[in-house]
């Protein structure tokens, strides 16, 4: 194939394998919805992990009353707008857990 020859992406390659095409027509809304959902898992991650520390350093004396009450309340009001984020965009807590193969799912199920 020379240089002025069109690509044809149905044509197989000298390997077998098709040629992508140039462009990809990828339907807005589903874009959309794929990074909603990706923003989402990453916020939700980091919301359990920030729990997980604050019950640690609860467990272990580091925080005073206030400190608790005020990181209490925080997750919460996280916790409830990722809910109305989540209903907002038609997406179950599921939909945030992705899958990584053998190493399990990403989120825990807590």
């Amino acid at each position: 194939m020379t240089e002025s020859e069109p690509v044809d992406s149905d044509a197989p390659t000298d390997f077998g394998r098709r040629v992508l095409p140039q462009r990809i027509d990828a339907d807005p809304e589903s874009v959309e919805k794929g990074l909603v959902t990706l923003v989402l898992t990453i916020v939700e991650l980091l919301r359990q992990l920030m729990e997980r520390q604050a019950i640690r350093r609860v467990e272990h004396g580091d925080l005073s009353d206030e400190q608790i009450e005020r990181i209490g309340t925080t997750l919460m009001l996280l916790e409830e707008r990722m809910a109305e984020l989540r209903e907002h965009f038609d997406l179950l807590p599921e939909d945030l857990n992705i899958d990584l193969g053998p190493l399990g799912p990403l989120l825990s199920n807590e």
